[in-house]
């Protein structure tokens, strides 16, 4: 939920993840079931982030799903 509101994704929020990502990948986050809302930027490979605390960054927030309606006064 946080995602949707224009936060990056902590590991504590983090559910699953796709194995061999790097640092620096675009990334698609979906929800618990599998709808895509948005996506990224992979701040941290799979291996680093199993090693991260649940407070760490994971993917940092380029655009999702909830945008339109934050930016609905300026349209």
């Amino acid at each position: 939920m946080s995602f949707l509101y224009g936060n990056h994704v902590l590991k504590g929020g983090l559910e699953r993840i796709t194995e061999n990502t790097v640092a620096g990948d675009g990334v698609v986050v979906f929800s618990m079931t599998d709808v895509p809302l948005g996506f990224g930027i992979s701040a941290k490979s799979t291996q680093d982030c199993r090693k991260l605390d649940p407070n760490g960054i994971v993917v940092l927030h380029q655009s999702d799903i909830g945008e339109y309606l934050r930016m609905e006064d300026d349209l």
